[in-house]
């Protein structure tokens, strides 16, 4: 794909077939017209506009994730498809290395790809779906004398950051969540799961009830039966669970609360499209890329 996109005239040219599809759109006023004006710099046409309709300037990268960006364009088209194509991820060193970057600019664009890349359609369970919640954290056992903690596993957890899982028909939606209450899921069950769905939970007290809107099929794990009686299972949202982890602590090693839904984000992505080409997942992505992050937006979250 990166083969026939040589330069960053090449890249640009795509970027604005994929975003416009040969009709430029103004970013300031929606105007979307082939009448826009061009303007030359240096003699040489290079991606500027002029709208005809509010006479403001723009490009194809304002109001995207490439805005102000002093990283040729053709590097951050590696980087996508990089990010897009890795079942793990890649790490800020690593990207920076392939890129000839700095680690902080390297990281600073994986913010901006995290805020971007993401599956931004509207997901309404139904049929069987399984929920499930899981921690994400250190282990007692990496950690130095001086910070291990009492009761490191298990829902009561404190050092640890819960997040809620629904799974259906290889779609799969997370939410970090403050904590695994009643009164935290079950709302979110309500929103995303359409009634009268069969819902496959664990044995765990939050989920209680819910047999009064579902069919709610159980599996007692601390029984150790992990399938049911009717042929129910989770095993699909924890083998999503097992990859997020393995993507976090063997590719990015930890994550910090206040960022962790942003890399959930990233694996629901690569997981909802993995049965697309990479070159067409690619190509979604840059569809999609139309959120600007500033560095200071992304520290300070």
């Amino acid at each position: 794909m990166l083969e026939l996109l040589p330069t960053d005239k090449a890249c640009r040219e795509f970027l604005e077939q994929v975003r416009w599809n040969g009709e430029p759109v103004c970013p300031h006023c929606g105007s979307k017209s082939k009448d826009h004006y061009k303007l030359n710099q240096k003699g040489e046409f290079s991606g500027l506009y002029k709208c005809k309709d509010c006479r403001k300037r723009f490009t194809v990268t304002v109001s995207t994730m490439f805005e102000g960006s002093h990283i040729p364009l053709r590097k951050w088209f590696i980087a996508v498809y990089i990010f897009s194509a890795h079942k793990k991820g890649i790490s800020s060193h690593q990207l920076a290395r392939d890129l000839g970057i700095t680690q902080k600019s390297a990281w600073f664009m994986l913010g901006r790809l995290r805020t971007n890349i993401k599956d931004k359609t509207e997901v309404k369970f139904s049929g069987i779906v399984q929920a499930d919640e899981t921690y994400v954290g250190g282990k007692n056992k990496n950690r130095h004398e001086s910070k291990k903690v009492d009761d490191s596993q298990g829902r009561s957890v404190k050092d640890k950051t819960p997040v809620f899982g629904l799974i259906s028909e290889g779609k799969v939606s997370t939410q970090v969540v403050p904590n695994t209450k009643a009164s935290t899921l079950k709302p979110i069950i309500k929103e995303l799961v359409k009634q009268g769905s069969i819902i496959v939970t664990d044995e765990w007290v939050a989920y209680n009830g819910l047999s009064n809107s579902y069919q709610h099929e159980v599996l007692k794990h601390n029984e150790g039966l992990f399938v049911n009686s009717n042929k129910f299972h989770t095993n699909s949202i924890e083998g999503f669970w097992s990859l997020l982890k393995r993507g976090i602590f063997g590719i990015y090693h930890s994550s910090s609360p206040k960022h962790l839904n942003k890399y959930c984000d990233e694996f629901v992505y690569r997981y909802n499209t993995r049965k697309l080409t990479d070159g067409y997942r690619f190509s979604l992505a840059l569809t999609n890329a139309d959120e600007t992050l500033s560095y200071k937006q992304l520290i300070m979250k």
